[in-house]
């Protein structure tokens, strides 16, 4: 991207905007297109500067995060969107990830983490930690597929079907090419086959879809350690 990255901060506590402001504005690829106190706000402030990305807070008076995301996704050219929160609590991450959030960050986060945070979901990149990820396949290993299997998954050749189980464990781009002995352009290219192939819209979407088909069975593989399809 040749002009900054322009970041909205939704935040209820004026304080926190200001730490990130402060945080952002230090940076010569970034810059804060806006701010807004709460969900309704945000999604009129994100309609008048058009930023790329949107730091949302999960927990807001009136309009929630996770609704405000919700709807923020279904406009046309929506940005990426990271939720905040002060505690990685399990009952928003499943919510705010269906609702189309590229991954989640606490507010405590270190400077350097949330600039490389930000600049890595522009550029297509989840913000899954494997400690969500391991968390997800504990709960959903003992419910049944959300869904059946679409038919899109049956396009998917045995390497794409490896590489969407992977996928689906949080595994980065560096560690599934471990896994499977190939280079990460490689990866790269398999990846972008199965989200074209299943119509999903990033890594994010592929974790979710390979849980609700029950593609995913078994826990987080050791890196290095092949897959059980």
């Amino acid at each position: 991207m040749t002009r900054p990255i322009r970041v909205l901060v939704v935040d209820d506590q004026a304080l926190v905007r200001a730490g990130f402001r402060m945080i952002l504005e230090a940076e010569t690829d970034v810059v804060v297109a806006g701010e807004a106190g709460d969900g309704e706000t945000a999604l009129q402030v994100a309609a008048a500067c058009a930023p790329d990305l949107v730091l949302m807070d999960v927990r807001m008076p009136g309009m929630d995060g996770i609704e405000a995301t919700r709807r923020l996704l279904a406009t046309a050219n929506p940005p990426a969107v990271i939720m905040l929160t002060t505690f990685d609590m399990d009952e928003y991450v499943y919510a705010a990830l269906r609702a189309g959030a590229s991954g989640f960050l606490l507010k405590d986060v270190p400077p350097e983490q949330l600039v490389d945070g930000i600049r890595a979901v522009v550029s297509g990149e989840s913000l899954l930690s494997p400690s969500i990820t391991r968390r997800m396949i504990e709960v959903y290993l003992d419910r049944p597929p959300a869904r059946p299997p679409s038919r899109q998954l049956a396009t998917l050749t045995p390497r794409e079907r490896e590489i969407l189980v992977l996928l689906g464990r949080g595994l980065s781009n560096a560690e599934i090419a471990a896994a499977l002995v190939v280079s990460e352009t490689t990866v790269k290219t398999h990846v972008a086959r199965v989200l074209m192939k299943l119509d999903l819209r990033d890594r994010v979407q592929a974790v979710i879809f390979a849980y609700e088909c029950g593609v995913v069975r078994t826990g987080l593989p050791a890196p290095g350690q092949r897959p059980r399809v």
